[in-house]
């Protein structure tokens, strides 16, 4: 296809997405990006819905939601019969967390890169039961697997009840090792979270091979489907439930998570379609090629900067960071810059972390390597002002 130019320098790469010409997208990973074919098998649902909504819902959505999650869980590497579809991971991540039983002196450990609202979850949980957060200090930038393992080694104890682990991290984008880590929490006798928001769509996954009791993931992100489209998968049901506790309480997993009331249930039933256009544009091929693409474009905008990235390719995927040439590495100013972007065409996350503000970028299938050359004019403009 020919690039498509505009007058703001960018251009539209890809007839799949209809994204905004005028703006610089390189932040894939906070919201995703939902294909035009994935937006339409969502209205083909909801008008299959609207035709009869009563019909549709007492007669045709339980085996459809089943049939969507089959898909999914083969995507997944996982039994159909443990996931289930729930709004987004932190959802997720607080269903299993109300669902646990804690003691006073009991331990929860998270990672120091923590995404913000499960650590707000795990803080909740911790100050209603009387357990204490333990926190992995992971050492940035540039970490190693075997540097993230030895942090929580470290602080596995007898009183580890519960190991909340992020797949990728959001702010520092790291490839955590985490099958090593849920083998080595299982052998202390804890169990493991795992908050995948990131990983489905974006990095090879196996949910088999991790083995972890519970692990969410957002569909809406690398995945592509529809906005609150997530799922929970797991291995240990006993006494889960939902955060909305509805009509099949005490009836099992799938029968509580299934249905916890009226909602838009085509943003699940369209996942079909997202994993579908997924293997189109190359399932393996191309997670390959946002891994490399994201690597090449961090490293050029480091170079630019005269900084440096956070992390190599051992520990990178889809995304990148890139330290910023700044003397104010408080949050304040990360939220500053990040506006300024968005109000210079772009968007690209930015956060203070262990003493220097870093941005986050992505880089997904309408991505090619001029828009890192385009960010970098942005970024050092806004820099500069």
């Amino acid at each position: 296809m020919t690039p498509l130019s505009n007058s703001r320098g960018n251009v539209r790469r890809h007839p799949d997405w209809d994204l905004d010409p005028d703006f610089l997208t390189v932040n894939h990973g906070s919201f995703g990006a939902t294909p035009i074919a994935v937006r339409a098998a969502q209205r083909t649902w909801q008008d299959r819905m609207e035709r009869q909504a009563s019909r549709f819902v007492t007669t045709e959505l339980g085996p459809a939601l089943r049939k969507a999650a089959g898909v999914l869980a083969d995507f997944l590497d996982a039994r159909p019969e443990d996931v289930a579809f729930v709004d987004n991971a932190t959802t997720g991540c607080n269903a299993v967390l109300r669902s646990m039983t804690f003691e006073a002196g009991d331990e929860i450990v998270v990672l120091s890169h923590v995404y913000g609202a499960v650590r707000n979850a795990v803080r909740h949980t911790a100050q209603a039961t009387g357990a204490r957060v333990v926190e992995a200090r992971i050492p940035f930038p540039d970490p190693s697997p075997a540097a993230m393992i030895a942090a929580v080694a470290a602080i596995l104890g007898a009183a580890t009840r519960l190991v909340v682990l992020d797949h990728i991290t959001s702010a520092s984008a790291l490839l955590v090792p985490v099958a090593d880590i849920v083998r080595l929490a299982h052998a202390a006798g804890a169990k493991v979270l795992i908050d995948g928001a990131h990983a489905p769509g974006q990095i090879d996954l196996s949910l088999t091979d991790i083995g972890a009791d519970w692990y969410v993931g957002n569909c809406h992100k690398w995945l592509c489907a529809p906005k609150g489209c997530a799922f929970l998968h797991a291995r240990d049901q006993a006494a889960l439930h939902p955060v909305v506790i509805s009509h099949g309480y005490g009836q099992g997993f799938l029968a509580e998570f299934d249905w916890t009331g009226t909602t838009d249930f085509s943003r699940f039933l369209a996942v079909e379609e997202a994993i579908a256009h997924h293997r189109r544009l190359g399932g393996p091929a191309l997670r390959a090629r946002n891994r490399s693409l994201a690597a090449e474009a961090a490293e050029r905008l480091a170079r630019r900067l005269g900084t440096r990235t956070g992390g190599g390719p051992v520990v990178s995927a889809a995304m990148g960071t890139v330290r910023l040439p700044v003397g104010d590495p408080t949050p304040e100013h990360a939220l500053a810059i990040r506006q300024a972007l968005v109000r210079a065409g772009t968007d690209a996350p930015v956060h203070a972390l262990d003493g220097g503000l870093w941005l986050r970028l992505s880089a997904f299938a309408y991505n090619e390597p001029g828009d890192y050359d385009r960010l970098g004019d942005i970024v050092a403009g806004v820099l500069a002002a």
